[in-house]
Protein backbone atom coordinates (compact mmCIF):
# COMPACT_ATOMS: atom_id res chain seq x y z
CA UNK A 1 0.00 0.00 0.00
CA UNK A 2 1.29 3.41 -0.49
CA UNK A 3 0.59 5.50 2.04
CA UNK A 4 1.54 9.32 1.91
CA UNK A 5 -1.38 11.73 2.44
CA UNK A 6 0.32 13.58 -0.54
CA UNK A 7 -0.65 11.45 -2.35
CA UNK A 8 -3.60 9.86 -1.74
CA UNK A 9 -5.79 12.69 -3.16
CA UNK A 10 -7.90 13.25 -5.71
CA UNK A 11 -5.20 14.56 -8.16
CA UNK A 12 -4.20 11.33 -8.43
CA UNK A 13 -5.37 7.84 -10.31
CA UNK A 14 -5.12 4.75 -8.11
CA UNK A 15 -5.04 1.36 -10.04
CA UNK A 16 -4.71 -2.06 -8.98
CA UNK A 17 -2.42 -4.30 -11.55
CA UNK A 18 -1.17 -7.38 -11.74
CA UNK A 19 2.39 -6.59 -10.62
CA UNK A 20 1.23 -3.93 -7.58
CA UNK A 21 -0.31 -0.85 -6.94
CA UNK A 22 -0.01 2.08 -8.90
CA UNK A 23 -0.55 6.03 -8.26
CA UNK A 24 0.02 8.30 -11.04
CA UNK A 25 -0.55 12.71 -11.80
CA UNK A 26 0.43 14.45 -14.58
CA UNK A 27 4.09 14.75 -13.34
CA UNK A 28 5.05 11.11 -11.76
CA UNK A 29 4.19 7.60 -10.91
CA UNK A 30 4.57 5.49 -7.49
CA UNK A 31 4.47 2.26 -7.79
CA UNK A 32 4.69 -0.36 -4.95
CA UNK A 33 5.36 -3.96 -6.46
CA UNK A 34 3.76 -6.91 -4.65
CA UNK A 35 5.93 -9.38 -2.93
CA UNK A 36 8.26 -11.62 -4.75
CA UNK A 37 7.68 -11.18 -8.31
CA UNK A 38 9.97 -10.64 -11.06
CA UNK A 39 9.63 -7.56 -12.67
CA UNK A 40 11.01 -8.14 -16.54
CA UNK A 41 10.19 -5.72 -19.91
CA UNK A 42 7.19 -8.05 -20.77
CA UNK A 43 5.10 -7.95 -17.70
CA UNK A 44 5.65 -4.61 -17.23
CA UNK A 45 3.08 -4.05 -20.28
CA UNK A 46 0.45 -2.61 -17.86
CA UNK A 47 2.65 -0.35 -16.68
CA UNK A 48 4.10 1.09 -19.78
CA UNK A 49 0.51 1.17 -21.43
CA UNK A 50 -0.09 3.70 -18.34
CA UNK A 51 3.32 5.53 -19.14
CA UNK A 52 2.71 5.87 -22.62
CA UNK A 53 -1.03 7.08 -22.55
CA UNK A 54 -0.13 9.60 -19.53
CA UNK A 55 3.25 10.94 -20.47
CA UNK A 56 4.09 10.11 -23.76
CA UNK A 57 7.02 11.73 -24.66
CA UNK A 58 6.91 14.33 -21.80
CA UNK A 59 9.29 14.29 -19.04
CA UNK A 60 8.17 12.08 -15.72
CA UNK A 61 9.10 10.71 -13.03
CA UNK A 62 8.88 7.04 -11.15
CA UNK A 63 8.86 6.43 -7.64
CA UNK A 64 9.32 3.33 -6.35
CA UNK A 65 8.30 2.49 -3.24
CA UNK A 66 9.74 -0.78 -2.18
CA UNK A 67 8.00 -1.81 0.91
CA UNK A 68 8.13 -5.15 -0.83
CA UNK A 69 11.02 -7.67 -1.62
CA UNK A 70 10.67 -8.55 -5.54
CA UNK A 71 13.60 -9.01 -7.92
CA UNK A 72 14.14 -7.08 -11.36
CA UNK A 73 15.51 -8.64 -14.70
CA UNK A 74 18.88 -6.42 -15.00
CA UNK A 75 19.43 -8.40 -18.22
CA UNK A 76 16.29 -6.11 -19.54
CA UNK A 77 18.15 -2.74 -18.14
CA UNK A 78 18.52 -1.74 -21.84
CA UNK A 79 15.37 -2.31 -23.19
CA UNK A 80 13.93 0.11 -20.07
CA UNK A 81 16.51 2.82 -20.85
CA UNK A 82 15.41 2.88 -24.55
CA UNK A 83 11.78 2.72 -23.90
CA UNK A 84 11.58 5.24 -21.35
CA UNK A 85 14.32 8.20 -22.01
CA UNK A 86 12.30 10.96 -21.01
CA UNK A 87 12.30 9.56 -17.54
CA UNK A 88 13.66 12.30 -15.64
CA UNK A 89 13.55 11.65 -12.38
CA UNK A 90 13.51 7.78 -10.75
CA UNK A 91 13.44 8.01 -7.38
CA UNK A 92 13.56 4.77 -4.86
CA UNK A 93 12.77 4.37 -1.61
CA UNK A 94 14.45 1.90 0.46
CA UNK A 95 13.18 0.76 3.80
CA UNK A 96 16.23 -1.09 4.29
CA UNK A 97 20.06 -1.22 4.43
CA UNK A 98 19.56 -4.40 1.69
CA UNK A 99 17.42 -2.31 -0.08
CA UNK A 100 19.62 0.15 -0.31
CA UNK A 101 22.75 -2.18 -1.29
CA UNK A 102 20.45 -3.43 -4.35
CA UNK A 103 19.48 0.08 -5.61
CA UNK A 104 23.54 0.75 -5.89
CA UNK A 105 23.60 -2.62 -7.95
CA UNK A 106 20.97 -1.82 -9.86
CA UNK A 107 22.84 2.06 -10.85
CA UNK A 108 25.51 0.19 -12.93
CA UNK A 109 22.28 -0.88 -15.88
CA UNK A 110 20.11 1.53 -15.54
CA UNK A 111 20.98 5.37 -17.23
CA UNK A 112 18.17 7.16 -15.85
CA UNK A 113 18.39 9.56 -13.40
CA UNK A 114 18.00 7.61 -9.79
CA UNK A 115 18.37 8.26 -6.37
CA UNK A 116 17.43 6.44 -3.00
CA UNK A 117 15.65 7.93 -0.12
CA UNK A 118 14.29 6.38 3.23
CA UNK A 119 10.90 7.59 3.17
CA UNK A 120 8.38 8.27 0.31
CA UNK A 121 8.32 12.07 1.03
CA UNK A 122 12.05 12.85 0.42
CA UNK A 123 11.18 10.83 -2.54
CA UNK A 124 8.33 12.99 -3.85
CA UNK A 125 10.14 16.17 -3.22
CA UNK A 126 13.23 15.07 -5.00
CA UNK A 127 11.20 14.07 -7.89
CA UNK A 128 8.88 17.03 -7.75
CA UNK A 129 11.88 19.37 -7.67
CA UNK A 130 14.04 17.49 -10.41
CA UNK A 131 11.22 17.73 -12.69
CA UNK A 132 10.53 21.48 -12.17
CA UNK A 133 14.09 21.80 -12.58
CA UNK A 134 13.84 19.80 -16.26
CA UNK A 135 13.87 20.53 -19.39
Amino acid sequence: MITSPRINNVNFVSKKLKLGELRYNDKYMVVVFNEGIDVNFDNFGEITDIIKSQYGTRPFGFISNRINSYSIDLSDANKFNKMFPNVKAYAVVAHNSITERIFEIEERFFTFNRKSFRNIDDAIDWVEFTLSTSK
